[in-house]
């Protein structure tokens, strides 16, 4: 008996292909809570160049990753998850962390929206900083946020080495700063700086991304003897 199946069950029995070898599960298990170049996934993940091309290039075929290209350093590619390509799949394990920081540049702006979301989403603590920080909140920031529901017009910026402590999560929220953060341990997500633009589009689409971003990781970061 020949059976027609649906397209969108074909598109799912391709993902679930794709994502059948265990290299490629484990790139994914690697970007779902944080973007990444190709090479420092190779190095994470002990895959040879060649063997990772292979594999890069069936996860992008699949519609699963995408490239962007570094607003900090130009000649830098990060990889993102398309993550209306993978519904229904989670993030794997647990961290635990006293505090989550978010950092980027200037503190102005998409590191302030991020630590006001996870106020929302999370009971551990959080604050933001900058590598070089404004006088300021942007005020395209503060009027997003307003939009959102969420208070940021008393927000203050702040110097990454006057916020960090030994044991935080660190979450550089632009490809600047991640590049300039040297040897920390941090996650990072290659969130476009909506200043550039200096629209209410460009702040708003920054602020949905880091909304996306702050529910994937927000299930899985735990205070030391928190339920989990």
């Amino acid at each position: 008996m020949n059976v027609e199946w649906s397209s969108s069950v074909v598109e799912r029995a391709r993902l679930h292909s794709v994502l059948g070898e265990p290299a490629r599960l484990a790139i994914v298990d690697r970007l779902l809570l944080g973007d990444a170049s190709p090479s420092e996934v190779g190095r994470e993940l002990g895959l040879p160049s060649n063997l990772l091309a292979h594999h890069l290039k069936l996860l992008e075929q699949a519609g699963v990753l995408e490239r962007i290209r570094s607003e900090g350093d130009q000649r830098r590619n990060y990889l993102r998850l398309r993550t209306d390509a993978l519904t229904g799949l989670g993030p794997a394990g647990s961290r635990i962390a006293p505090r989550v920081v978010f950092v980027c540049t200037y503190n102005s702006a998409r590191s302030q929206l991020a630590a006001a979301l996870w106020k929302k989403r999370s009971t551990v603590p959080t604050a933001s900083a900058g590598t070089k920080p404004a006088d300021g909140v942007h005020p395209l920031a503060v009027a997003t946020a307003k939009a959102h529901g969420i208070p940021l017009s008393r927000a203050r910026t702040a110097h990454v080495e006057d916020i960090l402590r030994p044991d935080d999560l660190v979450v550089a929220v632009c490809d600047n700063a991640h590049e300039q953060l040297g040897d920390l341990q941090r996650l990072h997500w290659s969130v476009r700086d909506p200043a550039r633009a200096g629209t209410g589009d460009a702040f708003e689409h920054a602020y949905l991304d880091l909304a996306d971003r702050v529910d994937r990781l927000a299930p899985v970061v735990h205070q030391s003897g928190e339920q989990r």
